[in-house]
Parts: C-alpha cells; structure tokens; sequence
C-alpha cells in the first residue's frame, strides 16, 4: 500500500522501465539498421534516444518531487530526506547516495546519447556513427537495468516512518555540493562519447584519424568537465573538512583522478595520430582506459568496498558494475587485436628530439602514474580478499611517486612546446630555449630571494618557470601574427592549459612545503602571537535550529580581520562537524578551525591556525584551465587527417 501522497515511486518506476524499453529498441534498431544499411530503420534510433531521455528526465524529475514533498513512503527519502534540511540541500540530496548518484550519472547519459543522434542526424547511414549509438544505448541499457534493479530509488520503505535524517553532514555544509558532483559527472561520464566512436572505428575498421575528428571536442570538453570537478573537490574539501588540505589521495578521490590521467594522455597523443597517423594502438587504448576506469571509479565509489569519507554505505551493485567493467575490457581488448593490421601507424619516430616523441614520453609517464596510483588504490582490496587482512597504503606512498612524475610532466611541458615536429636540430632548441630558460633561472633567484629551500619545490618553482617560459613565449608569438584571434585553437588553448597546470604545481610546492600550523590557547583580552600574525578571542556566537546547533569562536587576527571557527551539532545523526574559517590572499591563507571541546561560559577557547602560502592560486590556475578548455575547442589553424582512408570532416564513408 502507498503512503499517502506516495506517487514518486510508481511515476519513477514506470519512467525507468520506459528507458529500459527505449535503450533496447534503440540499441536492436542501431545494430540491426547498421548491419542491413536501412536507413528506415536507423531513423528510429533517434525516436527511442529521445524516449530513453525523455524517461530519465522524469525519472530524475520524480525523485527531485519525492524529495522536495518529502515523500516518505521512498526508502531513499527515508534515508537521506529530512523536514528540518534546508531546501537547496534537500534539492541536491538526491545525488548524496547511492542510488540517487546512479540516476544522476543515467541522466547525463540519455542527454549525452541524445546530443549525438541530434549532432549525426543526417549521418545515421554512416556505420561508424551507427556501431556508436549501438555502444550508447548498450551503456544506457546497462544503468536503467542497474538503477531499476539493485540501485532503484523508487523502493518503498518502511511504514509509519514520518521524518528522516537528511544527507550526510558534509554533503550540507557548503555550496559547492551543488556543483561538484554534477560537474564531475559531466566529464566521467561524457568519455563515453568518444569511447563509444572508438569502438565504431573498430567494429567498421576505420581505425585512422576520421573518428578522432568525430569526437575531439567530446573528449576535450569531458576531459574539461572533469578537470573542473576535480578542482571544486579540492576546494570542497579545503573548505569543508577541516584539515587545511586540498588532496589526501583518499580512494575516491583517486577513483576521479586515474580516469583524468588517461585522459590528459590521451587528449595530448591524439594530436600526434592527427599530425603523422601514428599512436593509433595507444590512442585506442587510452580512451578504453579511461571508460573503462570511470566504471571501475563507480564500483569502487559505489559498493561501499571503500572507507572513505566520500564512499557510500554497502550495497548490491558492486558485482553489476564489476562485471560490465570486465565485459568492457574483453570485448575491447579482442577487437583491437582483431583490427591489429589495420592499426599499423604508416609513420614512425624520426628522432626523439621532437614533439612526437615528447608525446610519446608524456603518454609513459602518464601510463605509469595512473597504473600506480591505481594499483596503490585497489592493493589493499586484493590482500583483504586473498588474504582477509586489512593493508593501508597511505600518503608518502602516493607522494613517493607523484613528485618525481609531476618534476617529469614539468620538464616535458619545458621542451615540448618549443619542438618542432619530425626532429629538432641543436641551433634550432638553443634559440627557442633561450627566453623559457631565462624565465626559469629568474624563478629560481626570485624564490631563493623570498626564502624558499628544499630541493623538490626549489625544482618546482625553476621547471614551473621554464615552462611558464616556452608557454608564454608560444601565446606572444601567435598574437603577433593574429593578434587576439591567435590565442583561439586548440595548440594556444593548450598554452593557457599548460600556464594553470604549472598555476595549480606551483601552488600544490608552496603550500606543501611551507605551511606553518600551531594550536592556540586563547583568553579573552590576551593576545597571542604565531607566524608573524595576532589572535585574540572576542567571545562566542550560538545558534540553533531544527537540523543543527552552532558554536562559534569569534577570533580577531591582526586587530581587524573577524574569523568564527565553528563546531556544528546535526541533531538527527549526533555528528560534531567542524566548520573552518579562511581568509584568501594572493599570498597566503590564514586558516583558523576551533578544536573541542567549547565551552561558551568558558574565556578561553583551543583554535588550530594554518598559515598556507599560495594557496588562491590553485583556484586562479584551474580557472585558467578552464579557459584554455574553451580556446581549445574553437577552430584555429588545423591540419585536416593525413590518413586517405578516414572520414574527412563532415562526410561519410
């Protein structure tokens, strides 16, 4: 019996079982219209991707209405719904859980499959375009059967049940929980775009550079979404967590992190397979990677396998998603050894000493970092499960290997911009090294002038320098010759790309390497002393509501700045959340967080203080990568394909 008002979940139900029938017909009408060429038939599969969209949108829609009336005859609403939550948080408590995180990503990807019919509309005869909607509505298929099956947020719940505890306190703490989960999503899932043109150039065999062509502004822009989400979640977790930190290579993190170091592989390689048909095998690879990684991200972040202060309880999916994750691999793994004639690059290296081969070295090392981080990452899942033994595989082993890989990224993004293709003589790097290495040599003085020593950030900030340096000089030249215009296209883009990277490294040395922390006793009317700045404890702030009670230190740095540090109550769950408060400057953060216990009769109250240096320019250099995203996508001066055999621009074959 439905509670009363209970028509989210019949509604939601339905509308899964209509994708479900959409996804099957679409994906039956794609392989059989692209099999037999009959275009009657392929005009179909547009129809069924606007239906499976259609019932994803009021599936997504019907969960939202279950939510915001707090229909409690939802199991999922009984678990992460409350009457006392705030409604912009009531509103994205439908992505705080699992189920609710599955419709999210099933959105995206009816958008997504929708995006492309509406694109090849006139293409649909094209088998390269017809084996790609298959491979979508495959995908689509798989996560409305998950989402109606073992990950539904339409199951009922118990009766009687009135009120629940709302979502976790972290997740309605900050307003960037409106914007990093489906910012992320954007680029996770939007890779499977260009994974599914991938497998349509294996099945057709037009394996040389017409399908990059298809899908370089969809990888660019999921690659960008991607980016962009990790970035909000550094600064969500700066912001939220309390513990001054932007990245702890926590498992869920590195779950978002792998699938992004394929991918800035594979967005580099590609421009080799355009410019001399070679890297064809690992360009391929890649991208299979990356998808592939994204649905092993969500079975690690979704099966509750993990501890994490990201993860989601335990749940039923994990053997679905495990799975689907090795059928992919399979299926992909045997087609590119099917189609390994044909994969054949007719070029090869001339001399390491150009950028080819700096984007062969840049694919290795980042081939290597995401092996290694994921390795790091599932070990501990391996021994538990062959061993029943629990293994922690912490920060320094992440850090042991990140820094020599970034010091090698850095020194790669010195040289290559400044490498012409083919093979580069002596005189010719000496004069278009000269400036960058100037640049690099001024960074180093400056940074021993401010006081900086450690050998890894020293190299940092010189390599940040030198590659500042050959970026610069890349963007000073195509103004030159186009003014304003020259910075639109994809290499300049790459540019301002490359100006946030060594932003955002720079920043990540600094910060790392020079933080300076202390905890603080503080009387009213005493001042205290620490890193060259002044606390003094004015009092304390109470307040309180249905959902929480709120403690805060009223603290004064430097007799002008006011901070409150808090310690939030959540009534329903018990949970003590602290609450840091931050003041940015393009220099330093003073980060302030109150440590318990509170006593508001009390004089005195116990504050941990972070002095962090640079810290706003991790924000600054990912919005700089975001632009450069954008002046990528554009067309600039671009080679066509050099392959005959590929699908020109626009035309099919």
């Amino acid at each position: 019996m439905l509670s009363v008002g209970g028509l989210s979940g019949p509604i939601g139900r339905a509308c899964l079982l209509v994708g479900i029938i959409g996804a099957f017909f679409g994906l039956f009408a794609a392989v059989s219209g692209t099999r037999q060429s009959d275009e009657k038939v392929m005009r179909l599969v547009p129809r069924f991707a606007y239906l499976s969209c259609a019932a994803a949108i009021a599936a997504f829609a019907a969960m939202e209405w279950g939510m915001i009336t707090r229909d409690f005859s939802l199991a999922y609403v009984q678990k992460v719904g409350s009457y006392s939550t705030p409604a912009l948080y009531n509103f994205t408590a439908v992505w705080s859980a699992l189920e609710g995180s599955i419709l999210l990503w099933l959105l995206v990807l009816a958008c997504l499959t929708v995006g492309i019919v509406v694109k090849y509309r006139t293409r649909l005869n094209d088998p390269m375009v017809g084996w790609a909607l298959a491979t979508m509505n495959i995908v689509m298929l798989f996560f409305f059967v998950l989402t109606l099956g073992p990950a539904n947020p339409f199951k009922l719940g118990a009766p009687g049940v009135l009120d629940g505890p709302g979502p976790n306190p972290l997740l309605q703490n900050h307003i960037l929980v409106v914007f990093h989960p489906p910012i992320l999503y954007l680029g996770y899932v939007g890779m499977t775009v260009p994974f599914a043109f991938a497998i349509g150039a294996l099945i057709t065999g037009r394996v040389g550079e017409g399908w990059l062509v298809e899908t370089r502004r969809w990888a660019l822009f999921s690659w960008g979404f991607l980016t962009f989400g990790i970035i909000l979640g550094s600064w969500w977790s700066y912001e939220v967590l309390g513990w001054s930190g932007v990245w702890a290579w926590d498992p869920v993190e590195n779950a978002s992190f792998i699938p992004w170091l394929t991918a800035t592989a594979y967005i580099h390689s590609v421009l080799v397979q355009e410019r001399r048909g070679m890297l064809r095998v690992w360009n391929l690879s890649l991208l299979i990677s990356t998808f592939s990684l994204t649905i092993l991200g969500t079975f690690l972040t979704r099966s509750g396998i993990l501890n994490s202060v990201h993860a989601f309880s335990d749940s039923d999916i994990g053997p679905f998603l495990l799975t689907f994750f090795a059928i992919i691999v399979v299926v992909s793994v045997a087609l590119i050894g099917w189609r390994g004639d044909k994969l054949r690059a007719p070029g090869t290296i001339d001399s390491p000493l150009s950028r080819e081969g700096a984007f062969l070295a840049n694919n290795v090392i980042f081939s290597v970092f995401a092996f290694v981080v994921l390795l790091g990452t599932v070990f501990p899942l391996i021994v538990e499960a062959l061993q029943d033994r629990q293994l922690v595989v912490g920060e320094p082993f992440f850090d042991t290997l990140a820094v020599p890989a970034g010091l090698t990224l850095l020194f790669l993004m010195c040289i290559a911009p400044v490498l012409p293709w083919r093979k580069a003589s002596g005189e010719l790097l000496s004069q278009r090294l000269f400036w960058p290495a100037w640049a690099g040599i001024a960074a180093l003085a400056l940074s021993v002038v401010l006081g900086a020593t450690g050998i890894n950030p020293l190299l940092t900030f010189t390599l940040g320098g030198f590659a500042g340096g050959a970026a610069l000089r890349q963007l000073v030249l195509a103004t030159r010759r186009q003014g304003m215009r020259g910075l639109v296209g994809r290499a300049n883009g790459g540019m301002v790309v490359h100006i946030g990277v060594i932003l955002i490294s720079v920043a990540l040395a600094a910060s790392n390497s020079y933080t300076h922390s202390q905890e603080l006793t503080l009387k009213k009317g005493v001042v205290a002393s620490f890193g060259g700045h002044t606390f003094e404890l004015m009092g304390f702030e109470q307040s309180a509501d249905d959902r929480r009670s709120v403690m805060s230190a009223v603290v004064k740095v430097d007799g002008a700045q006011s901070y409150a540090p808090a310690i939030s109550k959540f009534t329903s769950m018990g949970m003590n959340i602290g609450t840091p408060s931050v003041k940015s400057t393009l220099t330093k953060d003073i980060y302030i967080t109150l440590e318990p216990p509170v006593k508001p009769t009390s004089d005195s109250a116990k504050i941990k203080v972070f002095i962090k240096p640079m810290i706003m320019w991790l924000w600054i250099g990912g919005g700089l990568m975001g632009i450069g995203t954008l002046l990528s996508a554009f067309p600039g001066s671009r080679r066509r394909p050099t392959d005959p055999t590929s699908a020109p621009i626009g035309v099919s074959v």
